[in-house]
């Protein structure tokens, strides 16, 4: 049953990092147990799992559904993951090993040959690039806890970040950042790539209303 339960859960992460699960989406118990294969009792151990973890809430006549931010829970969530972001690059710059780096060198070049072939084409695409990136530096940092922190809040602001890359212009810009980013953690600037790497993940509080609004 454990096996059950973690394929199951592993199963409904990969869903929401690759958009196939999007905020309101619902996860009814019968659809899971016919396309995983499962008994209730471990889809129900999952959902309580990803309640716990924020992912999901349970609503009247609804059930569970994957959580929705309102504009003040998107800001509050997004305060945070900046903190852990920058917290990670920080680390990078400090304990990056030279294989590690030799990674990051290599998917900060794809993101840069996405935005310089491809423009503002095949923004999912490039958004498989980006969680690279920044799955890349979080690993660096060599501290497995915050590594998932990060993962746990980057899912909840997923599909945002994502519909962000259908802006004109965002992809060449996220691809820029990257770069200096990846150069401060080089470099071993540690308050450097903090400060970067935050920036770089903050959204205008206009921008998070647009994305609520296309997301709606």
């Amino acid at each position: 049953m454990a096996g059950q339960t973690e394929q199951l859960l592993n199963a409904i992460l990969a869903d929401i990092d690759a958009g196939r699960l999007n905020p309101g989406d619902v996860l009814d118990e019968a659809g899971l147990a016919t396309r995983h294969g499962v008994s209730r009792t471990p889809i129900r151990e999952v959902l309580i799992q990803l309640e716990t973890a924020g992912l999901i809430r349970r609503l009247p006549r609804k059930g569970a559904v994957l959580f929705k931010p309102t504009l003040e829970e998107f800001l509050a969530i997004l305060e945070v993951h900046a903190q852990l972001e920058g917290q990670a690059a920080g680390l990078a710059a400090r304990r990056m090993t030279q294989a590690q780096a030799a990674e990051l060198e290599q998917i900060v070049q794809a993101c840069e040959a996405h935005a310089a072939q491809k423009g503002d084409g095949d923004p999912n695409g490039y958004y498989q690039l980006n969680l690279q990136f920044h799955g890349a530096v979080a690993t660096a940092s060599g501290n497995p806890f915050l590594v998932e922190m990060i993962k746990t809040n980057a899912r909840k602001l997923m599909a945002y970040y994502r519909a962000r890359y259908q802006y004109p212009g965002s992809i060449a810009q996220s691809a820029t950042e990257h770069r200096e980013i990846a150069e401060l953690i080089f470099a071993h600037d540690r308050a450097g790539a903090a400060a970067t790497m935050m920036q770089h993940v903050q959204f205008d509080q206009v921008t998070v209303m647009d994305l609520l609004a296309a997301l709606g």
